[in-house]
Order: structure tokens, then sequence, then C-alpha cells
């Protein structure tokens, strides 16, 4: 059976991780979503591609000739949820309690409305709103890391580490643990192929350290924490989800926070995560194009790809900050820093985008990646699709 992954009309909410990416492509746990439902689906089922917005479709190709399964992209699979849908019948759709389509089985998407209501009744994560993705990481983590690591045996750590709980801890080929302190009583802890952990890193599961990715010395990790691939991390950090490809390598707090790809911390930067009134956060929502309230108490700081700060930055509790903005200054930024900005707290200027596009391809190239055209072309519409928020 083929099927599709799709992003629905609530995609919105989920900007600005989702405007250079199906939300499908989030990492949550070890794994991105479509990685999950390929995984948990196994060899029964093809995957067909990701349905979403037209601008991101060329870089996200979709073949949905004889697809028979849609499923939303925001649904992270369990045997429960997985389960119901295989169990649909053609032509019927699968609904949440607040009428969003989980999945249903038709030949063309367009056939949804067509199909019969059912209501689900698994529980499952699914990614919503921004904070979902640290506030549901532990519970991915977990499953992932069964997933990941049922049948397979673990490297061996070396005899310099401290570890308590060795039973769920799993170490890939290729990773190098040294003189750390791991602590996986209260979740397990994951490093993958040829990662690293620096001397003197202390770190709390639930923890996954994504391949090729490195604790730098002395680190201190709190988890449910997930660090993506060829990603740097030091200082302390407290429910973090790094999608990868991304640097926080210094001193400096970072908690109740997510990180898109090639993002850069300077050295000594901090982000509050509580509100000194202890009240709940409130956090910036394109859909609404105003600050929400989260239902938190914790909650740190939101970050679009190719966004970087200077040293000594400091970001306020509930800070979001678009895609390839360039932040610096003394002082507190706006807990509102729209994509393509140039500034601090002193003031704000666009940040042009063929500058922009310069400096990315500088970035990627210290990775030996090219900046293609088709990347090229996506941030160019995210340039022209945040433009209302800079004036």
């Amino acid at each position: 059976m083929r099927y599709v992954l799709f992003d629905d009309d609530k995609r919105d909410n989920l900007l600005p991780l989702a405007y250079t990416r199906p939300i499908s492509e989030f990492r949550i746990g070890i794994l991105t979503i479509r990685e999950k439902w390929s995984k948990q689906l196994g060899d029964d089922f093809e995957f067909a591609g990701i349905k979403t917005e037209d601008y991101l479709q060329q870089k996200y190709q979709i073949d949905d000739n004889n697809v028979e399964l849609w499923i939303n992209s925001s649904v992270c699979p369990n045997k429960n949820i997985i389960s119901e849908i295989k169990s649909l019948t053609f032509s019927h759709a699968l609904y949440s309690e607040d009428g969003t389509v989980i999945a249903f089985k038709a030949n063309s998407f367009n056939q949804l409305f067509a199909c019969l209501r059912m209501n689900v009744r698994s529980d499952f994560t699914q990614i919503r709103h921004l904070w979902d993705v640290f506030s549901e990481n532990g519970t991915e983590l977990e499953s992932d890391y069964k997933l990941f690591t049922q049948g397979r045996t673990s490297q061996t750590p070396s005899d310099t580490n401290t570890i308590i709980a060795p039973e769920n801890v799993f170490i890939e080929e290729g990773a190098i643990v040294n003189a750390a302190i791991i602590n996986a009583s209260s979740g397990p802890v994951y490093i993958g192929a040829n990662a690293q952990v620096m001397e003197g890193s202390i770190i709390r599961g639930p923890f996954a350290l994504c391949q090729y990715s490195q604790t730098k010395l002395g680190a201190k990790i709190y988890g449910p924490t997930t660090i993506g691939p060829y990603s740097k991390v030091g200082g302390e950090l407290n429910n973090v989800v790094i999608f990868g490809y991304s640097n926080k390598g210094h001193d400096g707090f970072l908690g109740n926070s997510v990180l898109g790809e090639w993002c850069n911390i300077g050295a000594d930067s901090n982000n509050s995560n509580l509100k000194n009134n202890y009240a709940q956060v409130r956090l910036w929502n394109y859909t609404a194009e105003r600050f929400t309230s989260t239902g938190l108490q914790f909650c740190g700081l939101i970050m679009g790809d190719h966004s970087k700060c200077a040293i000594n930055t400091m970001f306020n509790t509930g800070t979001v900050v678009g895609v390839s903005a360039n932040i610096f200054g003394a002082g507190f930024p706006r807990n509102f820093i729209p994509s393509f900005s140039w500034g601090g707290p002193q003031g704000q200027s666009t940040f042009q985008i063929s500058k922009a596009i310069e400096t990315t391809k500088k970035v990627m190239e210290r990775r030996q990646i090219l900046l293609n055209d088709t990347d090229t072309s996506i941030l160019t519409k995210v340039f022209e699709l945040s433009e209302k928020y800079r004036r």
C-alpha cells in the first residue's frame, strides 16, 4: 500500500519552523516524523512522498499515483494508531475530537470530503503547537529508543565513564564517549553513530545525540533533550530539541527550547524559560498574528533555520525568532523577531536576501554542503512571505 504524509491547514501554527520544511520533517525524539512512519509501517507500505505547500513541494517530492493511504504529517505513530489506520476501509477517514483529519483511505487527496467520518480512539503524540516539540520530546524519545535499539547490541562504553543504569544506554558504532557521567535511570540515553561525548560531560536521560554530533567539554544536559545530527552543544541545556546542523557550543543556558537547522548561539548567550511572576508564557502565533497563551509555565526560545545570535545575547521567556535572523546588541531583544531581521534591542533592519544567501552559502560550505537552487528558492519565498512582519 502506498501512503502520503500531508500537511493540513493548521501548519501555520508551526511557523517559523515550518517555513522551511513540511511538518513530517520535524525531529522529535530521535527520528523525524517521516522516519518514524517509515520504520513503523514496515515493508508492506511504500512511502509515496509529502503533500505540502507549493513552494516546498519542489524539494519534497510526491508521486500520488495509486496512493491509497493519506496520513497527517503532524501525527507521530504508535502501535495503537497504526492499528486503527490499517483497519480503515476505503473511503473512510479518522478524525480527532477537535475535527482534525488524522488519516483517510482514498485514491486522491480531494476525495477526503467524500469519506465517511470515524472518530479516533487511540492516544498518540501530535505536533499542533511549537511547544509540543519539546513538551512531547520525552515520550517520543523513549518510543524511538525502543524502536531503534530492539534486538541490537550497544557498543561497550569505555571504563573511563561513570554510567548509572547502563542497560538504558545505547552507543552506536563509531561513537566516542570518554570520561563522562551518564545517568539513564530517569530515561534512556542514545549516542548515535560517529557522535562524540567529550570529557566532563554530565548527561541525565532521556537524551539523544544523533550521528556526528558532539557534546563539548563539561557540557551539562538535562533530559528530555535531543541533539540532531551534525550539531555541537556545550554549557547547560534542559529539555531542548535541535533539529540538526546547529551549534550551541559554548557556556550559557538553553531551556525548553527548539532550534531549527543551521542555527548558531553565541558564547555565553542565555534564554529565560520561566517568567519572574511564574505566569503562563505567551508565544507569538503566526495564525493569530499576536501572542497567545501556551498554557505552560516553562517555555524558552524557538528559533527558525539559519538564524544566529552574537555573544552574550539574552532571550526573554517565550521568544520566537524567524528564519535567517541575525541578532546582536546589549539588552533583551523583542519576544518576536521576524525572519531576515538584522539587529537587536537598539533597532532592527532587513537582512537583505542577497546578503542572507551569501552568508548561508558560507555556513553550509564549512560542512562541505552546497546551497542548491531549490533551497535558495525556498529562502527567497520565505523572505517574501515574512515581509509584512518586518514593517
